[in-house]
């Protein structure tokens, strides 16, 4: 098995601790993971047709050179082109020539790549890779909705959407699992902040990598490491990672919210260890969530209709980037710069 054929994909739903996993996987000396998702298999997977087709192929590396996040890897276009023509012309290769090619000019053998939700493409992924190895991170979905409203706190139905997207998400990590022993491995965000090492090794023997002490140090994400320091001085070998952001949702999501998320996805949280709490809701908090409910439900049903129509017709209702994303089109000979999210 040669490294390019064997490489390290973190997949899991926003706001689960795939950027600290990142940052911890780049600390080994070869490894290589691009600090922000690049999402190719999101917004680009099966969307330009038969890239055998020399016009599709074409409109494919031109969509995706105008994407910030692959122009951060500094691709270029004409080595693609040029090894591209050298092989199967499937969409996984030409993602996996921008991710190599990367890691090349780090100096490390083994790419990896990043990306919210990519076990949706595990069939995919695990066909075009047969060595490819997936770790998926899950957190307790009342913290990852938490951590989701700072950046989108607004609209109705909320914590139906949130729930809907990690429920799925929780069932593709049981599905993946079971059709994939060996190759596909799930942890949780609370055992990779409260037990760094012990998780870390753990995902090691799993890559087939040897542990370095360096990993749970994010030595290797030195912006990364500052950031999730939150200003404490650390020792050069210390790790940053902490438990302080566990359970913050018991202070920050009402009541009837929780209520909600719990009753609706209760069964998986219990399979990955996340325990429901037990709510003691006033005559107001029932009233709510009477009158919320059916709004949440129909947002879940919602956020899986559009979903499904994505995930089956992406030449169709393919995903997009927003626009802000996307350079225009005489920027494009420039990289771009793209800053990690936490």
């Amino acid at each position: 098995m040669t490294d390019d054929a064997s490489p390290i994909f973190i997949g899991g739903p926003d706001r689960c601790g795939k950027t600290t996993l990142r940052a911890c996987l780049v600390s080994h000396p070869r490894i290589s993971i691009p600090a922000v998702g690049s999402n190719m298999w999101s917004y680009f997977y099966g969307q330009y047709g038969d890239l055998g087709r020399e016009e599709n192929l074409e409109r494919c590396l031109a969509a995706l050179l105008r994407y910030k996040h692959v122009r951060c890897l500094d691709p270029d276009p004409v080595r693609i082109r040029r090894e591209f023509a050298g092989g199967p012309r499937t969409y996984g290769r030409l993602f996996s020539l921008i991710h190599r090619h990367h890691a090349e000019r780090e100096g490390k053998p083994r790419w990896g790549d990043q990306t919210g939700l990519i076990e949706r493409y595990a069939d995919v992924i695990f066909a075009e890779f047969p060595g490819a190895r997936m770790v998926h991170l899950l957190r307790d979905p009342r913290d990852r909705y938490h951590a989701s409203l700072e950046l989108w706190p607004d609209g109705k139905g909320r914590a139906g959407g949130a729930t809907a997207r990690w429920l799925y998400s929780a069932r593709l990590a049981r599905r993946n699992l079971r059709r994939y022993p060996g190759q596909y491995f799930v942890i949780r965000f609370e055992d990779l902040v409260r037990r760094p090492e012990e998780t870390l090794r753990a995902v090691c023997v799993f890559l087939d990598e040897t542990y370095t002490p360096a990993m749970p140090a994010m030595t290797g994400a030195p912006e990364y490491r500052e950031k999730r320091s939150h200003g404490r001085a650390l020792q050069p070998d210390e790790s940053p990672l902490s438990d302080e952001f566990i359970g913050l949702y018991r202070r920050t999501i009402p009541p009837p919210e929780l209520a909600f998320m719990q009753r609706l996805a209760g069964r998986e949280m219990v399979l990955f260890g996340y325990a429901p709490d037990e709510l003691h809701l006033s005559t107001g908090d029932r009233m709510r969530l009477a009158i919320d409910y059916p709004v949440n439900l129909a947002r879940m049903a919602a956020w899986r209709s559009v979903e499904g129509l994505q995930q089956t017709f992406p030449s169709i209702f393919g995903r997009s980037p927003g626009g802000n994303m996307i350079l225009p089109v005489g920027d494009v000979a420039r990289p771009a710069v793209v800053e990690a999210s936490r």
